[in-house]
């Protein structure tokens, strides 16, 4: 009987438009985290498996990792931007990690997502999430990101800015983390060091200065390539360099938001740890981060080349259990 019981569970989540991984042992047991993917460009549905993976098996978090998904054929396909099944979760969750761009969500949608910040719950926003909504809804429709009621909308409001260009060169120069001075020992920052922190997607463009109730912990060197060790440009571009990872206090609740997260991105050890240790802080465990947080990979991860359309085709949440 026992053993009919367990293949029942598996069955079902198998045939969820989601992934939930089930956090094992670790200061983050009993925590419930709910990643919402959906970008066309910056593979975040590759980003947000493997940091649900990595948190839930070295960390002990409960993640349920959202897609967009075709209606056609239940496919993870992030140019269908009206459809991220799942946001129900957000419900009983203790974080949301939000990866998204200029999504229009039904109202039904939408709901479960603006619930949740008006909760005063914490949000990790990465790179797209900066302009997450382009909603045409009359109910949300301040939460888009070129909303005039609200500037800026979800982005600029919550997380503290909203996109506004790229300031390196996109697809030619990276993006070399340099840690604040005075906040190199942020619990967020544990564990990091000069030059851990690299990411091949450019430089975000933000308003300088950030608006009073943030707090930037890295600032983006854009190099003369994508290649980690090559050096910085010189000129105007790192003078002044740009923010490219902030705290930001909405209320009682915390938000941290980072302009890096490509799945290329995420291949380095220092970005899978800054979001780590990001996520611990936004739940109040920031006591719990180790020295040097676990960021080991789980199971499989090849991070696609960011591209505009360059998802992996046919690929259901269930595929991405199997790996």
């Amino acid at each position: 009987m026992r053993m009919l019981l367990l293949i029942g569970a598996l069955l079902a989540t198998a045939a969820d438009p989601w992934v939930s991984n089930r956090g094992g042992a670790g200061p983050g047991r009993g925590k419930k985290v709910v990643l919402i993917s959906g970008d066309e460009e910056y593979r975040s549905e590759e980003t947000l498996t493997q940091l649900g993976r990595i948190l839930a098996k070295h960390h002990g978090f409960d993640c349920t990792v959202l897609y967009a998904i075709d209606p056609k054929d239940g496919t993870i396909n992030p140019n269908v931007n009206n459809n991220i099944p799942g946001l129900a979760a957000l419900a009983t969750a203790d974080l949301m990690v939000i990866f998204t761009r200029y999504r229009d969500l039904p109202d039904d949608q939408m709901k479960y997502i603006v619930d949740y910040v008006q909760a005063g719950k914490p949000v990790i926003g990465l790179r797209t999430a900066t302009h997450a909504f382009n909603t045409k809804s009359k109910t949300y429709g301040k939460w888009s990101s070129d909303s005039k009621d609200w500037p800026g909308g979800f982005g600029q409001q919550i997380l503290g800015e909203r996109w506004v260009a790229h300031h390196g060169d996109h697809g030619k120069e990276g993006t070399r983390g340099i840690i604040v001075k005075e906040l190199a020992k942020h619990p967020i920052l544990r564990g990091i060091k000069p030059g851990d922190v690299f990411g091949t997607s450019d430089v975000y463009r933000v308003n300088l200065p950030l608006p009073q109730d943030c707090t930037s912990l890295l600032l983006g060197e854009v190099t003369t390539t994508l290649a980690a060790d090559s050096p910085a440009v010189a000129g105007p571009k790192n003078n002044p360099m740009m923010p490219v990872a902030w705290t930001k206090t909405n209320g009682k609740s915390r938000v941290f938001t980072t302009t890096l997260g490509a799945s290329q991105d995420f291949a380095s050890t220092g970005v899978r740890r800054l979001l780590v240790n990001a996520c611990y802080w936004a739940v109040g465990l920031e006591e719990r981060i180790p020295v040097e947080s676990n960021v080991n990979i789980v199971g499989e991860f090849k991070p696609s080349p960011f591209r505009t359309d360059g998802f992996r085709r046919g690929v259901k949440p269930a595929d991405l259990i199997a790996e």
